[in-house]
């Protein structure tokens, strides 16, 4: 998949002019106060104006992205990240700095919000968080490619200010022409408009693959949530001839096709007490009921967080080897391992089984429901699509990523035929179960006969909700995505919960102080005395500042890379949990040495040490992740409304930071500042472990399932199709 990884990286130029830009203000701020003799408020207004610009943007960007498109936003962007450098070349007063301030404000309000909701929709699950952490490595990179311009230019006799801050002209060129020329559309934009062929194009591009349809047919489903009327159930899956030895079942299971092999694998719901659904899907304590029914642990990260339980890296021993056999035992498609170029583990492929259409002869004599209750199958023709003219078909490739497979079957009493009968199943395995398997061969795509057992039956939970291809035409899905004014979707269950989790992650990233961290990073240094050591080196005061700051942001790049690696290894949760305890002890380093006399230098190399790996970390952690996490919770209707609100959220947090820093500096001092910080961190943590559920390696539209299923607290077990 080097195509969508290509698109990934062009998308997130927006985020290296932005770290690009806020580089360049900082270093020439140092040269405008002297030249235009400004006061202490004519500074701060010309640093906050992007902020004050963009919490204004952003209340609109959501919307007008849902209206447009996600692609004319980010070239709006490129051409407001030119006209702002442009601006800045020949500013004559202050007033024209105010103004290209604000057109800069405009451009970094665009790419904070869109790209990582462009990426998630663009990225396959498997890699979505590596590809979104890229929008955190492309800034950090802009700012240390920046700081080492600005520093080359401090050298000279007499540095250009206008120069520093109009050079972002030249890439933002670049920017435009990628995002007019290259960059798809989003697939997931496209179908809610019911643009269908153009994103099967799309999907077609990015995959690198003929047959996109059953990715085509997710994207479809995510226009109607299931909400209260998903159902969780589980499944016994099982070679063909296991369950139609009893005739009385066959009436009921759903039949999983393999590559051109008739009917490899059928699924059969279990009646009676089920093992996989109470420990494995559910909860350890054995259902739905028990899971929300008490303890101040979010039910949804519970719900969430049982997906991953079983599944550990490559290097985790003994169990990672069952996930491995799960990934041997059903990967039967020629389309589902294509490895990400950073690299994931083995849990993230774990399919349960290929759809592929042409059920033969051997099909219509069982004379069972088929998946889509047709006993026809001349809508299962060998090369057709997602959708041939107004016909609906199977698709032919049921994987979704994640070990997640989309199938369908026929809904309680309905007539063979009938599309308003169709159900949307999504299928995930249960890896423990799998590991089992011994004796009866399955051809896996190496070509390798994998033995599994004929007696042996495999345990699935699925999510089982009315399918929009059964219930509307496909040529008319903008109706699907359309019911219902939009702002009234913010009112679902499922969607004020994900709203919690993703206002809360925004609010908390700046309390966790990374913005007066950063403002005031270069005064800690002085105060320790690294400023002093450097003017060793014969640097001017501006010019050690500058030097430190390359120092600082080039140990943000590598931190941000294992960030890349383990995003889909050890998942957005587990980074955060394991990051800001951290973050916790660098403030207190800072707090504590103040308290007793030590060697300048070691206090120097101290404070050092704590400023980088704080900002370091904070970049691996909660940096980045709130972003990716907000760009994948909200249902596609509601997306850009949604991320209008965080991306609300975190302006504004950052305009209150920069405004009240100033007064808690001077009323409490940098050690009071730091505690506070400390407390902010400790809110943060807390938070993320009773809040913010695993989303690692899920298609967007399970998450969205998950979300509305795990909203309602005190369901009776029962109601969702969970038998205990």
């Amino acid at each position: 998949m080097m195509e969508v990884v290509i698109v990934a990286v062009a998308a997130t130029l927006g985020n290296l002019l932005m770290g690009w830009d806020s580089s360049t203000i900082a270093a020439g701020m140092t040269y405008i106060k002297e030249e235009f003799d400004l006061d202490a408020t004519l500074e701060g207004l010309i640093v906050s104006m992007s902020f004050i610009t963009g919490t204004v943007v952003t209340i609109f960007s959501g919307t007008v992205c849902d209206l447009v498109g996600r692609r004319p936003m980010l070239i709006t962007s490129s051409v407001m990240f030119f006209l702002s450098g442009l601006i800045m070349l020949w500013t004559p007063n202050v007033i024209v700095v105010l103004l290209a301030r604000i057109v800069d404000g405009v451009a970094i309000a665009l790419a904070v919000t869109l790209t990582p909701l462009y990426i998630s929709e663009v990225a396959p699950a498997d890699i979505r968080g590596q590809l979104n952490t890229l929008t955190q490595f492309a800034c950090s990179g802009g700012m240390f490619l920046a700081y080492i311009m600005v520093f080359s230019m401090s050298l000279a006799d007499s540095p250009s200010w206008r120069l520093m801050l109009g050079v972002i002209s030249i890439p933002s060129v670049a920017y435009f022409l990628l995002a007019v020329f290259y960059l798809p559309e989003s697939p997931r934009w496209l179908v809610s408009k019911g643009r269908l062929h153009e994103a099967e194009k799309v999907l077609k591009r990015l995959r690198g693959a003929e047959d996109v349809s059953g990715e085509l047919a997710l994207l479809a489903e995510g226009l109607s949530p299931g909400g209260e009327a998903t159902s969780i159930e589980e499944y016994m899956v099982a070679p063909a001839n296991e369950i139609l030895v009893n005739q009385e079942a066959a009436k009921d299971y759903i039949k999983l096709y393999g590559p051109n092999e008739g009917v490899a694998m059928v699924a059969q719901p279990v009646n009676g007490q089920g093992s996989f659904a109470s420990r494995s899907m559910l909860s350890q304590q054995g259902s739905f009921g028990t899971l929300t029914g008490g303890g101040l642990k979010d039910p949804i990260v519970n719900l969430f967080g049982s997906l991953h339980e079983n599944t550990l890296p490559e290097s985790g021993g003994s169990r990672s080897m069952l996930i491995h056999n799960a990934n041997s035992i059903f990967d039967t498609s020629d389309n589902l391992h294509e490895s990400s170029p950073f690299g994931t583990s083995d849990n993230l492929h774990a399919p349960l089984m290929s759809f592929q259409g042409g059920a033969g002869e051997k099909d219509r004599a069982y004379g069972s429901k088929d998946m889509l209750g047709m006993r026809s199958t001349s809508s299962l023709r060998s090369n057709s699509s997602f959708f041939h003219g107004t016909a609906v078909e199977t698709p032919k490739n049921t994987n979704i990523g994640g070990g997640w497979q989309l199938v369908y079957k026929s809904a309680d009493g309905a007539v063979g035929g009938k599309r308003e009968g169709l159900q949307r199943v999504y299928l995930h395995a249960d890896p423990a179960a799998v590991s089992h398997s011994q004796h009866v061969s399955f051809v896996s795509t190496s070509g390798y006969d994998i033995p599994i057992d004929g007696g042996e039956a495999f345990q699935a939970a699925a999510l089982v909700s009315q399918s929009v291809i059964g219930t509307h035409d496909l040529l008319h899905l903008p109706e699907v995505a359309a019911k219902g004014p939009k702002w009234r979707g913010l009112l679902e269950p499922g969607v004020k919960r994900a709203l919690i989790v993703g206002i809360g992650l925004q609010i908390l990233q700046q309390a966790a102080g990374i913005n007066g961290f950063l403002y005031y990073a270069p005064q800690i240094l002085e105060q320790a005395g690294v400023g002093a050591l450097l003017s060793n080196l014969g640097l001017s005061s501006a010019s050690s500042s500058f030097l430190v700051n390359i120092v600082t942001t080039f140990c943000m790049l590598p931190c941000i890379g294992l960030a890349i690696r383990l995003m889909d290894i050890s998942g957005r949760r587990s980074i955060m949990l394991y990051t800001i305890p951290i973050l916790i002890v660098c403030l207190l380093v800072l707090v504590i040495k103040q308290f007793f006399e030590i060697d300048s230098v070691l206090d120097a190399a101290i404070s050092a040490v704590s400023v980088v790996v704080y900002e370091s970390v904070f970049c691996m952690g909660l940096g980045v992740i709130p972003n990716i996490i907000c760009a994948e919770i909200f249902p596609t209707n509601v997306r850009g409304i949604c991320i209008s609100l965080t991306s609300l959220t975190y302006w504004g947090c950052t305009l209150i930071v920069t405004l009240i820093f100033p007064y808690l500096l001077q009323l409490l001092g940098l050690a009071g500042v730091f505690i506070l910080f400390v407390v902010g961190c400790i809110i943060s943590w807390i938070f993320v472990y009773l809040k913010v559920p695993e989303t690692k390696g899920m298609p967007l539209e399970v998450i969205i399932e998950f979300f509305a299923i795990g909203a309602k607290p005190g369901t009776d077990p029962s109601t969702l199709g969970i038998k205990v």
